[in-house]
């Protein structure tokens, strides 16, 4: 006997950027990143850390949507400088097949969300420049990498744009685990989150469907705190 299938059901299919553990030299992935996509109505599929020109079409072409992780810092040859602080842990395979999938996922305009490494990674491919290393460059009253637990709020942003239009409010607490940051701003992006200290802490690209990223981590919170939710719902509502 046929199933019979709902016709209806179309949860959009989410692209998630893998996580990398340079020691023992394998992809893994945090649930959380996962937990909120499913969460907001989306189905959640962890990508491959190396694909070729034709895979990255394939794949751009097939899913709904991409969500870029935190992870490792971007390599700060990608925005023609090198590592001045003497902390900087990249990884060239996520740099190299995020190269690849967002010149892509932005050619086609899918809805794009970045978090953490996502934003910054985000800023510096549209050709914008960081904070290698906050501590030492910028020191600021604000702790921006906070101890464990990371579901927990630590510091205070303003926000504007189409973050406060989604949320209703003007200042928004976040939690916060970086040590890098946005000092130029990349082509085609706005700020909509600034913290005290005048660090960017989200951006948007206007002009796409969908391009969005936040320096906080919204996986850590949307299970007790709505307006994470929202942010991840903003997302996947964008990919149908």
């Amino acid at each position: 006997m046929k199933q019979s299938h709902n016709v209806s059901y179309k949860a959009p299919l989410i692209g998630v950027t893998p996580l990398w553990d340079a020691e023992r030299k394998s992809v893994w992935m945090l649930p959380d990143y996962l937990d909120g996509v499913k969460t907001a109505g989306g189905i959640p599929v962890v990508l491959p850390i190396e694909m070729s020109d034709k895979d990255a079409e394939r794949i751009v072409e097939t899913f709904d949507g991409f969500l870029f992780t935190g992870g490792q810092d971007v390599s700060p040859s990608l925005y023609g400088m090198e590592d001045v602080t003497g902390t900087i842990v990249s990884c060239p395979k996520r740099d190299e097949v995020e190269t690849l999938l967002l010149k892509k996922a932005l050619e086609a305009d899918k809805p794009i969300l970045g978090i953490c490494r996502g934003l910054q990674f985000i800023n510096v491919f549209l050709g914008g420049k960081l904070w290698q290393d906050l501590p030492s460059q910028r020191p600021s009253a604000i702790v921006h990498r906070q101890a464990k637990p990371y579901g927990v709020p630590t510091h205070q942003v303003s926000i504007s744009g189409e973050l406060q239009s989604l949320l209703g409010k003007d200042i928004l607490e976040v939690n916060t685990l970086h040590h890098q940051a946005v000092k130029d701003l990349g082509s085609g992006l706005t700020p909509m989150a600034i913290a005290p200290d005048g660090l960017i802490e989200a951006v948007q690209m206007p002009e796409k469907r969908f391009v969005w990223a936040v320096q906080w981590h919204p996986e850590y919170l949307f299970k007790t705190d709505k307006d994470s939710l929202a942010i991840f719902s903003c997302f996947v509502k964008h990919c149908y």
